[in-house]
């Protein structure tokens, strides 16, 4: 049997005869190291306490076999005394070899009772080492798929944070068009606020323009009087031609004037009506 270090704190070694694979755990690799170095010496001493049984048994046999045989030889010619005391002491040597190989065998019997008996122990606690194992393998199978489905999840919460950001851009963009919107409003209440004083202005200046027009008429009426006045003057200057010579200065002055005042009337009047257009 060869002892195998499997990691740094267990180790195994193989019965081929009886098809077994026994292992044996530490509580340090120290003493793994210790207990591989004494198994090899273990095992290296059986192999030449078993080595040298076997020699001290062949070499018994041989010595008894010659024995018998110089035995029968002596008996049939003469006894030789030495030579018997030298088989004797002989065969009691062996006799105390086969006793201590005996005793050897006895010795590692008990420790192979003992090697066997921690044997079913580690067997036992590999079983249930197994057991665990295969407890572990199913935790970690649910925990694996636990860990699936939470990744799942993470995935379904990222799509679900993606699509909320989407909305808050499109909020955004609502919102600032909202307020694009609502400043052209009020830019357009703006406009409808100065239409509406337009619109208060416009009756003052269609009264502004009946005013004046009415003006106008008077200024009209009043030039038509001052032209049938202008002719009566003539007629009268025609009638009375000695009233000419001192009423040709106010008359030419009081044309002047006129004159003036029908220029500024057509001015005025001109004005009025392009205001009156231009409304």
């Amino acid at each position: 049997m060869t002892f195998t270090k499997t990691s740094q704190k267990f180790g195994q070694w193989a019965d081929s005869r009886a098809n077994t694979v026994f292992g044996l755990g530490f509580s340090s690799e120290q003493q793994l190291t210790k207990f591989a170095e004494k198994f090899q010496e273990v095992k290296e001493a059986a192999k030449l306490a078993r080595d040298k049984s076997q020699e001290k048994i062949e070499t018994s046999s041989n010595h008894s076999q010659v024995s018998s045989v110089n035995g029968t030889d002596d008996e049939k010619a003469s006894h030789v005394g030495p030579a018997d005391t030298h088989l004797k002491s002989e065969n009691d040597k062996l006799k105390i070899a086969l006793t201590q190989s005996a005793a050897n065998v006895k010795k590692w019997e008990m420790e192979l009772q003992t090697l066997r008996e921690s044997n079913a122990r580690l067997t036992t606690a590999l079983q249930e080492s197994a057991a665990s194992v295969e407890q572990w393998k199913r935790q970690f199978s649910i925990c694996r798929d636990e860990n699936d489905r939470l990744r799942n999840k993470i995935d379904e919460l990222e799509e679900q944070c993606g699509e909320i950001t989407r909305e808050k851009e499109r909020n955004t963009q609502l919102k600032r068009r909202i307020e694009e919107l609502e400043s052209e409003l009020r830019e357009k209440e703006t406009e409808l606020k100065d239409l509406r004083k337009q619109s208060e202005i416009i009756p003052q200046l269609v009264s502004e323009c009946e005013y004046v027009s009415e003006k106008l008429e008077a200024a009209e009426r009043d030039n038509q009087n001052l032209e049938d006045k202008v002719r009566s003057l003539k007629t009268d200057i025609e009638d009375s031609k000695y009233r000419q010579r001192h009423l040709k200065v106010e008359v030419k002055s009081f044309l002047e004037v006129l004159d003036g005042k029908i220029d500024d009337l057509h001015d005025f009047r001109r004005g009025l009506s392009k205001l009156a257009a231009d409304n």
